[in-house]
């Protein structure tokens, strides 16, 4: 045998104490700004010297470097690249974020995305050349329309917060053609609802009073028919609500609200937890939105196009927003105006966006509704609900559930469990980093203090969710077992450490400035 071979012993080295020439830390790499990359000069591309030609520019033309950095092409891949392995994504593990329902996209939803006729589509071509566009779109309408059992929809609104804005538009509209306008001025929104909801209603000049919630987490049913009136306009309540619980008298708020002359409008962010099991139409509903990322796997989030459509009651039906799609005997094509809509006896109160950008969300969403089918959708809502009362079933004696009883979809937790240890919630959502995972929602909803909002989602195994358990009991009893290591300072392990929220709310530095070199003393 040979024994100089070298020794793999680790050692007794603390990796803590070592200091590395880059700064990186093995795979951890430290990345600067593409600005701090710039080397002058450097570019992606070669381009041929331009022939002479004459400027129309004048004194306009640029005397000096526009500030833009010159990088070479691998140096931008590898700068986002690197950028991107410190982002944590629902590809990489479970995302507990609750009220946003972080799902899996399938790979075969993009695949579809990405097929010539829809991912090359161009909302200016003559709509006789888009007709299998326009057929898809009008399948995602029907298929939205059967799930909530509601008549009409508006495919157009970008976002959930768009779709709110519609759904309340249309119903502003209906008040008008009513006369009755000026009058209904005020909005309920139960303290339960999403944090757009109110912020949707002071848009549209509406004021916002707040419903109390019950010690169950559900509206307080008496306080709710206390605040009706003649001038309430609408109520804007969320269900399942944010506590993770249904809204066991929707029915009886429903009848209340139309018997005093108001509409309902109900936030459907939360969907993906009874979809296929519930029609909110057969609710007494009149508008609700659906965020397609969130029920339906589209893409959650990244800047890029999203998607919420609204589907309204016959009541305000005929106040939908330009433009829809119809079906006639030449196929299929766009109601672009006012004109066109009054043949079709409708009144729409204008037009939400100039073109339906968000076509590549309408493809994923119609993917993943074909390969479910209905009883696949239902399993969905069936499996997330499960997924949700097995995390709550499994914590409650370790964390603080907020209510008693089952939940839906997400499960709520609160502080209580730290009493006494010193330990905050965000000092326990920071211990998380460290052991891999995105924190849950904190702080939210406010009608708990410290609140830890956790939905699984019907896409995490059961494996998965008992590491994440797992996980949950280990900071706990490290908490209550007074072992502030873990949560001083943390997350330890991340590319940066704790930083101060305050100072960066406050003074926030939105824009890279070359730092100039000092003078000299003189």
């Amino acid at each position: 045998m040979n024994k100089q071979g070298r020794s793999t012993s680790p050692g007794e080295v603390s990796a803590s104490r070592i200091e590395t020439y880059t700064g990186n830390r093995g795979l951890r790499l430290e990345e600067p700004l593409l600005f701090e990359l710039d080397n002058p000069g450097a570019c992606g591309v070669d381009l041929d010297e331009p022939d002479a030609f004459t400027s129309r520019l004048g004194t306009m033309e640029r005397k000096a470097r526009i500030g833009l950095p010159g990088v070479s092409e691998p140096d931008v891949m590898r700068h986002f690249v690197r950028l991107s392995r410190k982002n944590y994504s629902i590809d990489a593990g479970l995302y507990p974020l609750g009220s946003c329902t972080m799902k899996h996209n399938p790979r075969l939803n993009e695949k579809m995305a990405r097929l010539p006729g829809f991912g090359d589509v161009h909302p200016l071509q003559p709509q006789k050349t888009v007709q299998g566009a326009l057929e898809l779109m009008d399948t995602l309408a029907h298929w939205l329309k059967e799930l909530t059992g509601m008549p009409a929809i508006a495919l157009s609104p970008k976002a959930g917060a768009h779709g709110e804005l519609c759904g309340m538009m249309a119903i502003r509209a209906a008040l008008v053609a009513r006369g009755e306008g000026e009058t209904r001025t005020r909005i309920l929104v139960p303290e339960s609802a999403h944090g757009t909801n109110p912020a949707t209603a002071a848009l549209l000049n509406y004021k916002v009073d707040a419903i109390p919630a019950t010690a169950e987490g559900r509206v307080d049913l008496a306080a709710f028919k206390a605040k009706l009136g003649p001038d309430v306009a609408a109520i804007m309540l969320t269900n399942p609500n944010t506590c993770g619980l249904f809204e066991c008298d929707i029915i009886e708020i429903a009848d209340a609200v139309h018997e005093a002359g108001a509409y309902f409008y109900c936030d459907g962010a939360n969907f993906n937890a009874i979809v296929g099991r519930v029609r909110p139409g057969d609710l007494g509903i009149d508008a609700m939105h659906i965020n397609l990322h969130k029920t339906f796997s589209t893409p959650h989030g990244g800047g890029g196009p999203g998607a919420g459509p609204v589907v309204l009651s016959a009541a305000l039906a005929p106040f939908a927003p330009l433009p829809y799609v119809v079906h006639g005997k030449d196929g299929f094509r766009l109601v672009e105006t006012e004109g066109e809509a009054k043949v079709d006896g409708t009144h729409p109160f204008g037009r939400m966006t100039a073109f339906h950008g968000q076509m590549g969300m309408f493809v994923r969403a119609v993917a993943y509704m074909m390969s479910h089918g209905s009883d696949g959708l239902r399993q969905v809502a069936e499996d997330a609900v499960l997924n949700a009362n097995y995390i709550l079933a499994s914590l409650k004696d370790d964390l603080s559930a907020s209510f008693e009883g089952p939940c839906m979809h997400e499960a709520l937790f609160d502080d209580r469990f730290l009493k006494g240890t010193g330990v905050e919630t965000l000092d326990f959502a920071k211990a998380m980093i460290d052991e891999g995972y995105h924190p849950m929602t904190m702080y939210f909803p406010l009608v708990v203090h410290g609140a830890l909002l956790i939905e699984p989602t019907e896409t995490e195994s059961k494996r998965t969710l008992d590491q994440f358990i797992g996980t949950l009991k280990h900071l706990a009893a490290a908490a209550k077992g007074n072992d502030k290591s873990l949560f001083t300072g943390a997350p330890h392990f991340a590319p940066r450490h704790r930083l101060d929220e305050t100072l960066a709310a406050r003074n926030p530095v939105l824009r890279w400035q070359q730092e100039r070199p000092k003078q000299a003393a003189e």
